[in-house]
Order: C-alpha cells, then sequence, then structure tokens
C-alpha cells in the first residue's frame, strides 16, 4: 500500500523557488524534466518510505539526491 506524501507549506514554496530559477537559468524544458523527476521520485518514495541515507536517525529523516 503505498503512502500519501505530504508537502508542507515552506516544502511547496521552496519548491516553486526552485523551478522558477530552474526556468530562468535553463528553460522551460528543463524545469519540467525536472518537474517529472521530482514526481516520479516521490512515487517512488511512496512505496519504499525507508529508502535513502538517513540525515537525522531520532526524527527518522532521510536524505535524497534527485538531481546533481
Amino acid at each position: 500500500m503505498a503512502l500519501k506524501i505530504v508537502w508542507s507549506k515552506r516544502a511547496s514554496f521552496k519548491f516553486d523557488q526552485i523551478i522558477s530559477y530552474l526556468v530562468d537559468k535553463w528553460g522551460e524544458k528543463s524545469a519540467k524534466q525536472f518537474i517529472g523527476r521530482v514526481f516520479d521520485f516521490l512515487e517512488i518514495l511512496s512505496e519504499f518510505p525507508e529508502i535513502g541515507s538517513v540525515e537525522d536517525k531520532e526524527k527518522n529523516i532521510r536524505g535524497f539526491t534527485i538531481v546533481k
């Protein structure tokens, strides 16, 4: 059973800022590719929430690199 991904207000705001930056610096095509990669990854994450490297063991926070 897939888990539901919930974006915080801060995460949503930061994501929008990243997309705006990508559009300005790299163009709309690159921004769309990035968005696709992020949402593809989120689908995988919802199925396998334990993937990624542990960033904070006490808070169970994991880190990921989607695009270098």
